[in-house]
Order: C-alpha cells, then structure tokens, then sequence
C-alpha cells in the first residue's frame, strides 16, 4: 500500500512539474527531436563531457540521455506514469547524431510515436535534470509493476556507472525523486 501511494504521490508530482514548467513548446526533452530531412535541421543526439561520468549523450537542449537497462534491443517498457519522469527522445524523421555520437537508429514506442535509440537503447531524459546535470544515473523505481534502473547512456553506446555516493536505495524504490 505504501508502493502505490508513493507512485502515485511521485506520479502526481512530476505532472505537477510538467505543467508548471512548460512553455507549451514540444521540445526536445519528451518531445519531438528535428530530423535531418526538417527545416532548420539541428543534432539530435551529441556527446558532451560531464565531470565524474564521462562524455554522456545529450539531446538539442543539453539534458543527459538515459536509457534503463531493462530495455534492449529496442523493447519499450517505459509507458504511461513512467514517462511522466523518463521522457522518451522521440524524433520525426531521421535523428542525426553529432562528432563522436555512435549511429543512432528509430525504434517504434506503442503509442505509435518513433523514439531515437542508440545501440538499441531507447533513449529518455530525466525530469529533475538541467541541461549538464546527470542526477538520475543509476536510479531505481518501479511503475506498473516493471522495475527500471536507469543510467546516462556514454557516447560510445555504454551506460555510465552509478557512483555510490548517488546510487540509490532499493527499500523506497525512487532513489530520492
């Protein structure tokens, strides 16, 4: 009972964080990546050196790209409440990658939107990060009874490891968001 009443309450929240801080534009944090055959056509995915993780994958606005190590070879498990914390990067045409950035590919999400993946790993930014910032690497929670844990995707394909100072804990499943 408490599970839910946390996942509701963080589910909740992050809605609450979504609709104050949006500026009614659709981003590329969640939302729709320019593809290399769009007006105006921007890198979808570059690399960018973040101190103690490594050179980290990052999306147009500079927010870290993660992935959970449950999802592979591009199967979705990250629906519904999920999202409302883990954004999928999801693009509209092609999405290009920047000097360094493995090739990245298009896997199909079950709303029937494309989500930018690299090495197979669909790719998400974290709601309580800014641009440079890495806080959910190595994160733990759990939403409609699959469990995640989630780290920043480096620009060779890899995930980053969790420090232990921010790796967190199991028994509340959250890790502290």
């Amino acid at each position: 009972m408490r599970r839910l009443l946390i996942t509701l309450g963080t589910g909740a929240a992050a809605l609450l964080l979504a609709a104050c801080g949006s500026s009614g534009s659709n981003g590329s944090s969640g939302g729709t990546a320019k593809g290399a055959g769009s007006a105006g056509s921007a890198v979808t995915v570059a690399a960018k050196q973040v101190d103690g993780v490594g050179k980290v994958l990052v999306d147009s606005s500079g927010n870290a790209l993660y992935s959970p190590d449950q999802e592979t070879n591009g199967m979705i498990l990250c629906t519904d409440s999920c999202t409302t914390i883990w954004k999928p990067l999801t693009a509209t045409g092609t999405p290009t990658a920047g000097s360094g950035v493995a090739a990245l590919s298009v896997v199909d999400r079950p709303d029937g939107s494309k989500q930018v993946a690299a090495d197979g790993k669909p790719l998400y930014t974290f709601v309580q990060d800014k641009a440079g910032q890495v806080t959910g690497n190595g994160a733990s929670d759990q939403f409609g009874g699959q469990s995640f844990t989630w780290h920043a995707v480096l620009a060779n394909g890899s995930g980053a490891s969790a420090p232990a100072a921010t790796t967190p804990a199991t028994s509340g499943g959250y890790g502290g968001y």
